[in-house]
């Protein structure tokens, strides 16, 4: 008899996240109740209360934004960049010595698998500060001008697929430029956002430098539009980012947009098809498919199409999806119930219009809000679910016989954020990049991050870089 081999349950314990019954908003270096109505923070795992959290409302942006203005004119925009760095340094530090709160709190409030909040989220998000503290003495060499001056007070919004990460994107460079921030968390995912708040104090960071506002939507609104706000950094959709480039028009205010993505992933017939495999997965099932790179639109080259497919179904079949704190779970909880009904939306949608479905055979939980992974094949470009950014993990699968063939399919997109290329040859990778309309084009790997390359996107997917030495500029008045 066979035997049949199966993972023991392996959780990480909750208690390590230090999960308070309340959390407070950040301004002017204390933690102090909101005049907004309080929300309730959801484990999308469960679908339990986590924590109650007090709100900004429209005189806590005011203050916030005044807060931040005097921390920029009296001590921060002074300052020397090496005595800044010093700061930055000191919170990179702390974020790395509360590395493992950081991780557990972050999937219980987001759903992500504890494997990728500890191995990725985490490191990546003390790794910006690390490199941007470098770099606050040194902006000077940085090719933008012998004297590069910081703008004043920055206005960031950001998602909730990657809260500390994105907070950490968007802070780190903005502090290393002399600036001054007030950041606006996701409504669904504020608490590892309040935790930096708790490490910013530890750091003794001066009062005022960074200020952290929970809310929803009209938060975010009231810091972008506040006429005291130099720069507006926003990571989230394309639709409240066109909203955000319009009330901007005509203010003079620096502006960064990071929006959403429709990736190709291209794999032609010499490519290593194991390797390959391993990178779709990662490419569209990483982060339950919550990226806005996600490689959500696999190119196949026709001869190699039935081959691919059938690796490809019998490795997704591996994954276990489950508990997010389990170290075993590959693919956690969707982050809400609002996102978990837009995925189920398109797949529909997916079925409707005549698409082939496969769906991993894997059980769900009882509770909480998951979807399994899924393929569709036997799809063509007109489709919603290879037109419209799912968000979830949902892989559309079309097939191509050229290479040039591959470029128009792969720009056949509003979008262009990232795209993968998988080939054995150097010369093919490197004229593909060439006339790929995206930010970013992985080789023979997928979703590689790094704090000293710049990530950003054109046409619907955004403009400015974050990240690297271009990411310095949406910081600087140069």
């Amino acid at each position: 008899m066979d035997k049949v081999w199966d993972y023991a349950p392996a959780p990480e314990s909750r208690d390590i996240a230090n999960l308070k019954p309340s959390y407070r908003m950040f301004v002017d270096g204390q933690f102090v109740e909101g005049s907004g109505e309080p929300l309730k923070s959801i484990n999308p795992g469960t679908e339990e209360v986590l924590a109650e959290v007090s709100t900004a409302s429209g005189a806590d942006v005011d203050k916030a934004v005044k807060a931040a203005r005097r921390a920029y004119d009296r001590v921060w925009g002074k300052m020397p960049g090496a005595e800044r760095a010093k700061y930055i340094f000191r919170i990179a530090r702390l974020m790395q010595e509360r590395g493992r709160e950081l991780a557990v709190l972050e999937s219980l409030d987001n759903g992500k698998p504890i494997k990728e909040s500890r191995d990725v989220d985490v490191p990546t998000a003390a790794s910006h500060f690390f490199y941007h503290a470098g770099w606050a003495d040194k902006l000077g060499y940085a090719g933008l001008g012998p004297d590069p001056r910081p703008l004043g007070v920055a206005g960031q919004v950001i998602p909730w697929n990657f809260p500390l990460l994105m907070a950490a994107w968007k802070i780190a460079p903005a502090l290393a430029c002399g600036n001054t921030v007030v950041l606006k968390p996701a409504e669904t995912t504020p608490l590892t956002a309040l935790v930096l708040a708790e490490i910013c104090q530890q750091a003794d960071l001066p009062p005022g430098v960074v200020n952290i506002l929970p809310g929803a939507g009209d938060v975010g609104a009231a810091v972008v539009n506040h006429p005291d706000v130099n720069k507006v950094a926003f990571t989230g959709s394309t639709e409240v980012g066109k909203i955000i480039q319009s009330s901007l028009a005509g203010t003079g205010k620096k502006l960064t947009l990071e929006l959403g993505g429709k990736a190709a992933n291209i794999v032609f017939d010499d490519a290593p098809l194991d390797q390959a495999v391993e990178g779709i997965v990662n490419g569209i099932f990483f982060n339950q498919g919550h990226v806005c790179c996600a490689g959500s639109r696999l190119l196949v080259q026709e001869s190699i199409a039935e081959e691919l497919l059938e690796k490809l179904r019998y490795r997704v079949s591996t994954l276990r999806v489950g508990d997010p704190l389990d170290k075993n779970t590959d693919i956690g909880a969707i982050n809400s119930a609002e996102q978990l009904a837009r995925i189920r939306e398109l797949t529909e949608a997916g079925d409707a219009e005549g698409a082939d479905r496969w769906t991993s055979s894997c059980p769900l939980p009882d509770k909480g809000f998951y979807f399994a992974p899924t393929v569709f094949s036997n799809v063509h470009q007109a489709m919603r679910i290879v037109r419209e950014e799912i968000f979830g993990p949902v892989l559309s699968v079309l097939t191509f016989r050229t290479p040039d063939e591959a470029v128009a399919k792969a720009n056949n997109t509003p979008y262009g954020l990232s795209a993968g290329i998988w080939t054995d040859k150097g010369s093919r990778i490197l004229w593909m990049a060439q006339r790929l309309r995206a930010g970013v084009v992985w080789a023979n790997t997928f979703n590689r991050f790094d704090p000293t390359a710049p990530f950003g996107g054109y046409q619907e997917s955004g403009f400015g870089r974050e990240g690297g030495r271009a990411g310095l500029e949406g910081y600087l008045n140069v």
